[in-house]
């Protein structure tokens, strides 16, 4: 099977991937599961931002590509989604991780929130080498499952 692993705009991607419905290209991935990490899942508050000015979107754009307004029965049952999100990343990156994960639960999918304390936005990933570090073990769990 396949396990995805993004962070910040990675997540979003990956986001993405886990939102696609695979049926209208006729494929059918074996997606295991997926370990997003400080992901934007919501595209619209970029609209006003310098962000916005080298991307262009339109609020329809905006709207299509954000995993958390594209939820729906895509995701594979067997898949495992690990939402990880910072104490110091920024309050909307925080907002946007638990309003994902509930939109994914309440389409039924198996997904974890993990909030790793006196973590920011770089060291959650950075950290990712180390053996002993809490999300290299839950990532390394989600792997070993059946």
């Amino acid at each position: 099977g396949l396990y995805l692993c993004g962070h910040s705009a990675g997540a979003h991607l990956a986001a993405m991937v886990l939102a696609t419905d695979w049926a209208e290209y006729e494929v059918t991935p074996d997606i295991k599961g997926a370990v997003l990490v400080s992901g934007i899942y919501d595209l619209e508050p970029l609209l006003n931002t310098y962000v916005n000015e080298e991307l262009n979107m339109s609020q329809e754009v905006a709207r299509r590509n954000s995993p958390v307004l594209c939820v729906s029965g895509a995701v594979p049952a067997a898949c495992e989604v690990l939402l990880a999100v910072a104490q110091h990343d920024s309050p909307e990156f925080r907002r946007q991780s638990r309003e994902y994960c509930q939109a994914l639960r309440s389409a039924g999918c198996s997904v974890s929130l993990l909030d790793l304390a006196g973590l920011d936005h770089f060291d959650i990933i950075e950290r990712l080498s180390q053996d002993t570090y809490i999300l290299t073990q839950v990532s390394a769990g989600l792997r070993r499952r059946p």
